[in-house]
């Protein structure tokens, strides 16, 4: 008989706390799924920025906090997603994106949508294997 890993709840004081039913990431063996990161201050709730860049910084803080509480970090990211609010906010997000992702890159999609919880610009979510940045 196969035992499959437990399915752990991560969760970090360092990125708002759930606005849902959902985690803000789970994580099995070495594999975590993180649920989409939007601009909101860990604290007082609120979205943090105006422009898309800014939005994302908060939402790249945000991502860091719950790699970290799952022992690993942004160079052991395998898949992201961007959800944008606007696609003409591409370019300002994606600069922010070089900037905090190291290389090589994960697999990526950008996306367009409707609109996102709270009217913010930009979310963020990763899959991520601990342990790629030691190897």
């Amino acid at each position: 008989m196969i035992t499959a890993p437990a399915k752990t709840v991560v969760a970090s004081a360092g990125a708002p706390a759930a606005i849902g039913p959902y985690s803000q990431a789970i994580r099995v063996g070495a594999d975590v799924w993180c649920s989409g990161q939007i601009p909101l201050d860990p604290v007082s709730m609120a979205v943090v920025g105006e422009t898309a860049a800014e939005q994302a910084e908060q939402v790249f803080a945000n991502v860091k906090a719950v790699l970290a509480a799952a022992d690993c970090g942004l160079a052991d990211v395998v898949k992201a997603t961007l959800f944008l609010a606007d696609m003409n906010d591409f370019a300002a997000v994606n600069e922010v994106y070089m900037r905090h992702m190291p290389q090589p890159y994960p697999a990526r999609s950008t996306i367009q949508v409707a609109r996102l919880p709270r009217d913010v610009r930009v979310e963020l979510e990763v899959v991520a294997r601990v342990g790629l940045s030691a190897g």
